[in-house]
């Protein structure tokens, strides 16, 4: 069967993926190394790809976009009430792919890579400011 809807789990360096075909059959279940990731989704007909929301899967998320699939972004808060037994990757995966499919699911915007540039930089002078106001908080007292 081909699959249709992947669920991905991302961590540092191994990635698990869960994937179902069209009648909710258990298709692929594999742990997949950082750098072989873009390969074997090269090698699969486009299909629904859901992750987890934070920074680095919006690196990720335009990668897998560009082969060709629709990739959606869930917030981690919103996968956890999905995992069936104890939190390891595998589960992960398999609740990111079963959360993926509602209807009613809240999702989050890919952010492209000059949206997250200009995030880093308020972050910055965010951080600038609060060491700003430290030094002269310290020099009052």
């Amino acid at each position: 069967m081909q699959i249709t809807i992947l669920g991905i789990d991302l961590t540092k360096s191994v990635f698990q993926l869960h994937g179902i075909d069209a009648n909710g059959g258990v298709t692929l279940k594999k742990k997949v190394r950082r750098w072989a990731l873009l390969k074997i989704l090269s090698d699969l007909s486009p299909c629904l790809i859901g992750m987890e929301a934070c920074a680095t899967r919006h690196y990720w998320a335009r990668e897998i976009a560009a082969l060709g699939h629709e990739v959606r972004l869930i917030p981690p808060a919103y996968v956890k009430p999905y995992v069936k037994r104890q939190k390891n990757d595998m589960a992960d995966a398999e609740a990111i792919c079963e959360a993926v499919t509602r209807q009613n699911m809240h999702f989050v915007a890919i952010k492209s890579a000059d949206q997250q540039a200009v995030l880093m930089l308020h972050r910055a002078r965010d951080l600038l400011v609060r060491q700003r106001t430290m030094l002269i908080n310290a020099l009052v007292d």
